[in-house]
């Protein structure tokens, strides 16, 4: 019977995500991700490498699911309110990313392992927001790179922090995560609004 390569490695990724996600790379093992999928650990190794590979393999696939998911599109056409809301509802759904970028800050001083694609990445979200201000939809006075930051992390932290959201806002809830969301919307728009649309 052929062996099911790729399926194990769903399992493997599946497994890694969830610990990586709950206990950060210097906090879990090979051994225990290996047995949580249900295989050797010596494939794990095999197909990732070792933790750090595999850990960077874990987000850089969780990362490709966000843009495939809620691709940023010209901000002359479409509303960064809006983007930012599909933002906070991916988030919501997937709180896991918003840990694995948390464990990513503290687990590597310098540069992260594929750097250089995620930089590419991130460009190609900036471009975005400077096309709009090219086309004046978007504030001309916040740098395009800095509004894309401020942008996904406004959508973005109350995954990030949860705990400080809860205290702050309340515990989660159907009618507080609709609070939430419009209160995203609403602050993507005021940072991105062009001078001319600002309320005197």
């Amino acid at each position: 019977m052929a062996w099911d390569t790729e399926g194990t490695k769903r399992k493997i990724l599946d497994a890694a995500v969830t610990e990586f996600a709950a206990k950060g790379p210097d906090g879990t093992t090979i051994e225990r991700i290996a047995r949580s999928a249900g295989v050797n650990k010596e494939r794990v190794y095999n197909y990732f490498g070792d933790k750090r590979d595999l850990f960077a393999v874990v987000l850089r696939a969780e990362l490709a699911k966000i843009a495939s998911a809620v691709p940023a599109e010209p901000f002359a056409i479409e509303d960064i309110g809006g983007y930012a809301g599909r933002v906070f509802d991916y988030h919501l759904a997937h709180p896991e990313l918003s840990r694995l970028l948390r464990w990513e800050g503290l687990t590597f001083d310098d540069e992260v392992p594929g750097e250089t694609l995620r930089r590419e990445h991130y460009e190609q979200k900036a471009a975005v927001v400077a096309g709009g201000q090219a086309e004046g939809a978007v504030t001309g006075q916040v740098d395009a790179d800095h509004l894309m930051f401020l942008i996904l992390c406004v959508a973005g932290s109350w995954s990030a922090s949860p705990h400080v959201a809860r205290m702050m806002t309340g515990p989660e809830s159907d009618s507080e995560n609709a609070r939430r969301r419009a209160s995203v919307i609403l602050a993507a728009r005021r940072l991105a609004a062009p001078a001319r649309d600002m309320e005197p």
